[in-house]
């Protein structure tokens, strides 16, 4: 059974305002990682729809949540991200930290704490990771569903630019279908270089031409 996101880990923190934050796009080839930071002001909402793990949401629901987050004037939230560049820099891991401290940055209301998902913090970042936060959590959950659509966002605005890629439908993780439209047009900025499928085939390419 799916557990169901709530407050009980914001209001077992001691601290008024505090921040979920989570990020998306850790295992695509190409785009940005993106973060979120969610800070509810407030906890009892009437009209909230489903807010849980983005992952377990369907698009429409998604849009929803984003939606109604988003508008809402009792919720701050903001969005951090790392580029492809800064991912092939740092790793995966350190460019997901410096993406969520980067959204938390962009806070409008400084949190008192954060709540980071996964099993990391950020450097000098007060607050605690939670495992599968996203799963119970809200705010954690709310900014699954903030990284999430903006991060879709961004590839279905760069896919208009790139339609070979169709990475408004991949979202630049290795279908087989992707992998095989890198093959055929090749690899471009927005790559990330460092990644196996990606890494190999400029290998492959970088002998073909010696």
């Amino acid at each position: 059974m799916r557990s169901v996101p709530d407050f009980s880990i914001e209001l077992n923190c001691g601290k008024k305002i505090i921040a979920g934050v989570d990020e998306a796009g850790r295992g695509p080839l190409c785009g940005p990682v993106v973060a979120g930071a969610v800070i509810f002001m407030k906890q009892d909402f009437n009209d909230m729809p489903l807010i849980t793990d983005s992952k377990q949401m369907s698009a429409h629901q998604r849009q929803i949540a984003y939606d109604w987050i988003t508008n809402n004037p009792d919720i701050i939230w903001a969005v951090g991200q790392c580029s492809a560049v800064e991912i092939d820099e740092l790793n995966i891991l350190k460019a997901s930290l410096t993406a969520m401290k980067r959204a938390v940055s962009a806070l409008k209301v400084v949190p008192e704490y954060c709540l980071v998902d996964g099993n990391k913090m950020p450097d000098m970042m007060n607050g605690q990771s939670v495992v599968k936060g996203d799963s119970v959590s809200l705010s954690i959950a709310a900014a699954s569903i903030i990284a999430k659509q903006t991060r879709d966002k961004i590839m279905q605005d760069l896919s208009k630019r790139f339609p070979q890629y169709d990475w408004d439908k991949n979202a630049g993780y290795p279908t087989k279908q992707h992998l095989q439209a890198i093959d055929k047009y090749g690899i471009n900025e927005h790559y990330r270089k460092t990644y196996r499928p990606v890494k190999e085939r400029l290998e492959k390419n970088e002998i073909a031409q010696s």
